[in-house]
């Protein structure tokens, strides 16, 4: 799984995903890439699916980028655990999207192959994408 190796602070604020992605929406890697259109935490397990989905799809040719990475924690407190007692422990690593981002770029196959590809990933997001070309 995707995850940050250190950290300074254990336990982060949610924040607010207010406004579009100024930085990381323009295809630098490869020839296509799948936009996100919303704002959303997308989680290192889909991350991962998608990133799974697109390489078995392309089989031996083509690359795949991952141009996002989870580097916020997510705490969450026990089931039937009453109010109070400080924050709950780190459960999963989200990255924050924002719409315009470039989420994943695949390059070295054809637009046809492209398609399949990142249809396949798309349908692991929780978000209204978009492929878009170089």
């Amino acid at each position: 799984m995707l995850m940050p190796k250190r950290v300074k602070y254990r336990k982060l604020q949610r924040g607010r995903m207010r406004g579009l992605a100024y930085r990381g929406c323009n295809i630098n890697f490869g020839e296509f890439g799948l936009q996100a259109l919303e704002p959303a935490w997308i989680t290192n397990n889909q991350i991962e699916a998608a990133r799974v989905a697109m390489t078995r799809s392309l089989k031996k040719g083509g690359k795949v980028w991952v141009r996002i990475f989870p580097d916020k924690s997510v705490t969450k407190k026990p089931a039937e655990t009453r109010m109070g007692k400080g924050k709950g422990d780190p459960e999963y690593w989200v990255a924050v999207v924002k719409p315009g981002r470039i989420m994943l770029e695949i390059g070295g196959v054809s637009l046809e192959e492209a398609k399949k590809a990142v249809n396949l990933a798309r349908h692991k997001f929780p978000i209204k994408t978009k492929m878009i070309t170089r």
